[in-house]
């Protein structure tokens, strides 16, 4: 086998993106999640203020923020790992 046969197809293969993809969305939902169910089941005590949240209420605005917040973290797990697979793969070349 020559090491023309192990290069991977592309460079979204090289740097293994669609891996990175999957880690970045369930980290992202996780974390997401996560905040979602203390901010509104209140499992840190309840938040005391007098705002108002028009059309969807506080449940409706706080699951908007969420998922806003899932596609930030995704996307941030994302870029890092991609960034150590591509300096990984700098340093072996």
């Amino acid at each position: 086998m020559s090491d023309a046969d192990n290069r991977p197809e592309t460079l979204i293969d090289a740097l293994g993106v669609r891996r990175n993809v999957t880690v970045g969305l369930v980290v992202g939902v996780l974390v997401a999640a996560v905040a979602y169910a203390v901010r509104v089941f209140e499992l840190l005590g309840p938040v005391v203020t007098t705002r108002e949240y028009p059309v969807v209420g506080p449940e409706g605005w706080f699951l908007l923020l969420a998922v806003v917040f899932a596609v930030s973290t995704a996307l941030l797990v994302i870029l890092v790992l991609t960034a150590i697979r591509a300096a990984r793969l700098a340093r072996s070349v």
